[in-house]
């Protein structure tokens, strides 16, 4: 009996993976839970652990090749199973023979926009071959809509494109998110399919003229980089453009506003020195982040618009706080998430933090640890950023920028004095969020860290 190990979803947004590296060879013998290969997303890189113990009988998806969730990448079998030299390689999705016909013959270069392929109605009697070539278009434009993930089909509704008119790359001709983000910068939005009968639905010329004068706002490509002495060029890593793709999705969906307060850290800087010594003896760092991420998670119950979500024409209020923390990598970043926030001590806070930023730096999280997030907190402070403007962490609809914290001269009572000092940024979606809102959340927060009852901690 044979257990099929599947490409797993690292994040609620997450439609595919890429294979990185295979930790093991065919042939080798895995314990259950032991690292199997490691991938990349836009959200993290993780070793994946095998789901069973065995032997791994097959490798369906090579380094490097990138496929939808839930495909099957190998196959292991019973301890003292044997490979089978003569076994072709699983296809990552979709069938073979899907996925030689809806490939292009050859690659489209990524500064060009892709091609827009002409809506046309179900040929009638009498078209003759012309007529049976639009259709088999159809049905494959047809056909490349169904095999898209819903984030697709969201971008697509949110910017009118028809998912037809775009050739996928993913297995099986699957348009990915990639896809979609290309073909919405380099070339012009596609309205929905006419009906037949229509004028666009007339012919093959037509509905090509009438695409070509209906463009939206123009988008202009990048040109291309010229190159000089010296210059060394390196392709971006997987995680690289993953998140590059993440953070361009997020701006055409967000209008980001952003708001900064001054914060008095005084207090907090009080306990966290009175406390610090029995944390430790716990095993757990008291930072200040740690006071941050508290104040924010009893703030969010009292402002549930920015721990909420938009769903098409509906806005999904959470019922809990599931707190982001940003952690930064060698070669990127990733959030780790911390389920329940609101619903530990700062303590309990401070241990889960310390234990998912632990993990996310050996690549040891899970898949569910990096996805369900309802609020982010980021701190380039740590690296004496004095505040930052972020990019807001879809689906979510807001993230805390900490800025760093030091010792400044303040005006307290018409005198001078030093005092712990830092701000902090609030970038919101303007969509759902108003400002008044995002001050008040802001004001709140401001309060419970200057006020921070020492009871707390």
């Amino acid at each position: 009996m044979s257990t099929p190990v599947v490409m797993p979803q690292m994040g609620e947004s997450i439609a595919e993976g890429t294979i990185v590296r295979w930790i093991k060879k065919v042939g080798d013998t895995v314990d259950r839970d032991e690292p199997l290969f490691e991938i990349s997303t836009d959200k993290v890189d993780a070793e994946i652990p095998s789901p069973t113990a065995g032997v791994l009988l097959e490798i369906a998806v090579k380094e490097g090749e990138t496929v939808p969730i839930h495909s099957v990448v190998a196959t292991i079998g019973e301890a003292g199973a044997k490979p089978s030299a003569s076994a072709p390689a699983a296809p990552p999705s979709a069938s073979a023979a899907d996925a030689a016909t809806a490939r292009p013959a050859s690659p489209v270069p990524a500064s060009a926009p892709p091609a827009v392929p002409a809506p046309a109605a179900a040929p009638s009697a009498g078209t003759g071959a012309a007529g049976l070539a639009v259709a088999a278009e159809a049905a494959k434009a047809e056909g490349r809509a169904q095999r898209s993930s819903p984030l697709v089909r969201r971008i697509a509704k949110e910017h009118g494109v028809d998912i037809g008119h775009i050739s996928g790359s993913g297995a099986g001709g699957r348009v990915t998110k990639h896809d979609i983000l290309e073909f919405i910068e380099s070339g012009p939005a596609v309205a929905s399919k006419a009906a037949p009968g229509s004028a666009m639905a007339g012919s093959a010329a037509g509905a090509a003229s009438s695409v070509a004068a209906k463009p939206a706002a123009p988008v202009h490509a990048p040109a291309p980089v010229a190159r000089m002495a010296g210059d060394r060029i390196e392709p971006m890593s997987v995680m690289r453009r993953k998140i590059a793709e993440h953070m361009v999705f997020s701006k055409h969906t967000s209008p980001h506003v952003y708001s900064v307060f001054e914060v008095n850290y005084s207090r907090i800087d009080q306990i966290r020195k009175a406390k610090k010594d029995d944390y430790e003896r716990q095993g757990v760092k008291l930072t200040f982040t740690s006071f941050i991420a508290k104040a924010v998670t009893d703030c969010l119950r009292r402002h549930p618009v920015l721990n909420a979500s938009i769903d098409g024409d509906n806005v999904v209020y959470r019922g809990s706080v599931n707190l982001g923390i940003a952690v930064s990598l060698e070669n990127g970043l990733i959030v780790p998430v911390v389920k329940g926030a609101d619903e530990r001590n700062l303590l309990g806070l401070s241990r889960a933090i310390q234990d998912v930023a632990d993990r996310a730096r050996v690549k040891k999280l899970n898949p569910d640890e990096v996805q369900g997030g309802t609020f982010t907190i980021t701190n380039p402070g740590n690296l004496g950023a004095q505040f930052g403007l972020p990019v807001i962490n879809q689906p979510q609809v807001a993230i805390l920028c900490v800025g760093t914290i030091e010792k400044r001269a303040v005006v307290i009572d018409d005198m001078i004095g030093i005092r712990m000092m830092g701000y902090l940024t609030l970038g919101f979606d303007h969509r759902l969020v108003d400002g008044v809102a995002a001050d008040q959340f802001l004001a709140d927060l401001k309060k419970s860290l200057e006020q921070f009852d020492a009871a707390q901690a």
